[in-house]
């Protein structure tokens, strides 16, 4: 039996989408809209298997594992189980490296 959940994107990962979208709309409007497809479907079909998603493996490392993420290349849907509800916190572009400091990923 598949549990139901519900799923909320948060504001910075709608912002994140947003910046992401813009970037690509200023060359095609129809990729950019393409590509929000894809990456809205792929996170609504969180609502029954959250689970399949991996660990993120950045911080795995450091011994954290209540965020995980979907790929949707080459796109990482950051998000977050809690009780029946799926939380999108973040899309990332997975050629960018998180940990580097350098990166305008990474903490400050």
């Amino acid at each position: 039996m598949n549990r139901k959940y519900t799923v909320r994107w948060t504001d910075t990962a709608e912002k994140d989408l947003e910046v992401i979208l813009d970037f690509i709309a200023d060359k095609s409007i129809d990729e950019a809209l393409n590509i929000l497809e894809r990456l809205r479907e792929r996170a609504k079909n969180l609502y029954s298997m959250p689970e399949r998603g991996r660990i993120v493996p950045e911080l795995k490392e450091q011994g954290i594992f209540i965020y995980r993420e979907i790929i949707s290349s080459p796109w990482r849907i950051i998000y977050k189980i809690n009780d029946k509800m799926i939380y999108v916190l973040a899309v990332l572009d997975s050629r960018r490296n998180m940990e580097d400091p350098n990166s305008a990923l990474a903490a400050p």
